[in-house]
């Protein structure tokens, strides 16, 4: 018994020690890159000073940054987006497939537990290689009988079960896990980017639809001015007060203004359509909801409050997905480095075998098995070496694409606040425009009353009132699509579930 033990032990002692200074991971260890950020927001910015008076102090922009405007047509449209959009959807199935994968990572370091079972019927051959025997045991006579016996079609039934499991001892299934765990951030990232997306189409495509319908009724009212306008020169032509040279110029002035909605008209109606694309609605489907509003006024400017330059950066989706796509490659190292050791693999079955039914279970039908088995890469023409060299120089790849996506977010963000400042101060000079217009429309009013001036001066002061309303509604329009792209710029991402709606085992 001692001789035993003693056998025993010395056989195991090998496969502990291995397991003892084996149990170790392999690769490099991934360390978020250290990225540079401006103490505030005036640092770091390009063009004319003039364009950075945009104060972007204080607390961050709300996630659903839209409702500053108090529509409650957009924040119905981006509900009904964030839920429906088939971009966001595929986004989430995305994410629910990675963590399934994650899953399957983990569980390639458990213990694997399989059981079988079969029954067959079968014959042996009369002269194949369980026959030799017969010919050194007895005559030829004897030997032809055992052999035909053997031969006899018999039913085996089997059943039992095995068991295994491999010993992480270089750490591939711990980075294997890293690198799902790291794709599922990832694929999270990816997901919100999608929601931002769609958030930022949404809200573009209703602010240029309203400054569409807004253009429109102002053509309108101005065609209607110069038919007014036609009309009183029609007149004063059949009373030989004006020549028909005069007529004929008010004419084409009103079919220039009447051909100038129908183009206004086709785009009202794709921005409709994109729209419906958006959020999930077959084209027409939000006619009645996007008819053009009853008033005319404008949603002031909200703060443009940023937050932190440094967490903003790191904060964006793109930035997050590209730092998990560095963290997979420098895991896949580990991966790549642990099939250059070898592998033990512990393992057992147990089985019950008998080719009579009632013997089945039976104490002597069984058959087993215990052991481990290794596995020693020996020669394999470098395959392994060279797969680990691609992962270094894939890892090297993420790391350039990843000081990419940084600075590429930098300069979206610069270009993003130095369109929205260059918009505002346009929109203020065309603001005091305007109100110059309205004064001298008052002038001509007050003069057209006292019967110091025709009618006609008063249309084509009108007029003037109605062309600055129009540089002012699409600079405005343009104001709110800057807007629009600051907070995609920075990465304010909508409020939302990060799993999508998909959940994952």
């Amino acid at each position: 018994m001692t001789h035993h033990s003693s056998r025993a032990r010395t056989t195991a002692s090998p496969l502990l020690l291995a397991l003892t200074l084996g149990a170790c991971t392999v690769g490099p260890d991934y360390a978020a890159p250290s990225l540079e950020a401006p103490a505030d927001w005036h640092s770091w910015r390009s063009g004319d000073g003039t364009l950075h008076t945009t104060s972007t102090d204080g607390a961050a922009l709300p996630a659903d940054w839209w409702t500053l405007w108090g529509d409650p047509v957009l924040n119905d449209l981006e509900a009904r987006a964030l839920v429906a959009n088939p971009d966001i959807a595929s986004a989430a199935l995305h994410f629910a497939a990675a963590r399934v994968q994650r899953g399957g990572a983990k569980a390639a370091g458990l213990p694997q537990v399989n059981l079988s079972g079969s029954l067959t019927r079968q014959r042996l051959s009369e002269n194949g290689a369980s026959t030799r025997l017969f010919d050194v045991i007895g005559s030829e006579a004897e030997r032809d009988q055992m052999a035909r016996f053997l031969a006899n079609p018999f039913t085996l039934f089997q059943g039992g079960f095995d068991a295994g499991w491999e010993p992480d001892l270089w750490g591939k299934v711990r980075r294997s896990l890293e690198v799902a765990d790291a794709r599922v951030e990832g694929q999270a990232a990816t997901l919100e980017q999608a929601r931002l997306t769609v958030a930022s189409e949404v809200a573009r495509s209703y602010v240029e639809l309203r400054s569409v319908q807004r253009q429109l009724a102002l053509a309108q009212e101005d065609r209607d001015i110069l038919t007014e306008r036609e009309e009183i020169v029609g007149a004063r032509v059949r009373a030989g007060l004006d020549g028909h040279a005069v007529l004929e110029g008010e004419t084409m002035a009103r079919a220039g203004a009447q051909a100038t909605l129908a183009p206004l008209r086709a785009q009202e109606a794709a921005l409709i359509n994109a729209l419906a694309v958006l959020t999930g609605e077959r084209p027409g489907g939000l006619q009645d909801l996007l008819d053009p509003p009853a008033g005319t006024g404008v949603p002031s400017d909200p703060d443009l409050g940023l937050g932190l330059p440094s967490e903003v950066a790191l904060g964006r989706p793109d930035v997050r997905a590209a730092g998990a796509q560095l963290h997979a490659a420098t895991a896949e190292i580990g991966v790549a480095v642990a099939d250059l050791y070898p592998s033990i693999r512990l393992g057992g079955g147990f089985s019950l075998e008998s080719y009579r039914s009632e013997n089945l279970f039976d104490w002597g039908s069984r058959t087993w098995s215990v052991g481990p088995s290794l596995n020693l890469p020996l020669f394999d023409g470098g395959r392994r070496r060279r797969v680990v060299a691609l992962r270094r120089i894939e890892q090297r790849e993420a790391a350039v694409r990843f000081q990419q996506t940084v600075l590429s977010a930098w300069q979206e963000i610069d270009d993003a606040l130095n369109g929205y400042g260059a918009e505002r101060s346009r929109r203020d000079e065309l603001a005091a425009r305007l109100a110059g217009a309205e004064r001298r429309r008052d002038l001509v009013q007050a003069n057209y009353a006292a019967g110091n001036v025709s009618y006609l001066p008063l249309l084509d002061a009108r007029r003037a009132v109605l062309g600055a309303q129009r540089e002012l509604a699409q600079s405005e329009g343009n104001l709110r699509t800057r807007f629009i792209a600051v907070n995609k710029a920075v990465g304010n991402v909508p409020p939302g579930d990060p799993a999508g709606g998909e959940g994952a085992p």
